[in-house]
């Protein structure tokens, strides 16, 4: 099988932030993690990068956040959250030691992945380009199986929620995984397990297989 469509790596991408707005909503957290194409990883599970951003005063913030995730407000009021420029440079920094300074041909390109990863990808184009400029111009969205698993096969649903279903289908050790979910950490390995979960029941056949 010819290899040059492979992708080169995975890097999964998760945020949360203040609204559904995305033109005007604000980051309040980044997750990164690098993965081969067999979704091993490709620095140890806690090099991943998992950054609140600081939230200023008076910042508007969606009443379904204050009201399911008050923890979250407080974390980015705090001192553990980093400005958003800082995020946007750890996260290059990250990208830059795995694959070097981004690549002149995009195919050669690490895939951004996760699930509705559109969304993410938007709000990396508004806060930080520079990453996108190191990214294929592909997208794995895991949630393009899910709709396939539901409507196709009419499939139990793959609850991302249920920490030990994530660990089951986790194809590497979750030591680090938080405890909570609506967590941007925690939802890209639950992004990776559930693409494991369909790799496993839903695309069988490989084709240097008989």
């Amino acid at each position: 099988m010819s290899g040059t469509e492979t992708s080169k790596a995975y890097l999964w991408f998760d945020t949360e932030f203040t609204s559904l707005d995305l033109d005007r909503a604000r980051l309040l957290q980044v997750a990164l993690l690098g993965t081969d194409v067999n979704l091993d990883p490709l620095t140890p599970e806690d090099q991943g990068i998992n950054l609140f951003i600081r939230l200023e005063e008076g910042t508007e913030v969606s009443s379904w956040l204050t009201d399911n995730l008050p923890d979250l407000i407080t974390t980015c009021r705090s001192s553990q959250a980093v400005p958003e420029k800082e995020a946007g440079e750890r996260m290059i920094e990250y990208v830059d030691g795995l694959f070097g300074p981004p690549a002149e041909e995009v195919r050669a390109r690490p895939v951004l992945a996760g699930n509705s990863v559109h969304s993410d990808w938007f709000l990396a184009r508004r806060f930080y380009p520079e990453l996108c400029r190191r990214l294929h111009y592909r997208h794995l969205d895991v949630s393009a199986l899910k709709l396939q698993w539901f409507d196709w096969l009419d499939g139990e649903p793959f609850d991302k929620e249920n920490r030990d279903r994530v660990l089951e289908y986790l194809p590497f050790p979750g030591h680090h995984l938080p405890d909570r979910t609506h967590d941007a950490y925690y939802d890209i390995h639950a992004s990776i397990a559930e693409l494991n979960f369909y790799r496993k029941r839903l695309l069988t056949h490989r084709p240097d297989t008989p």
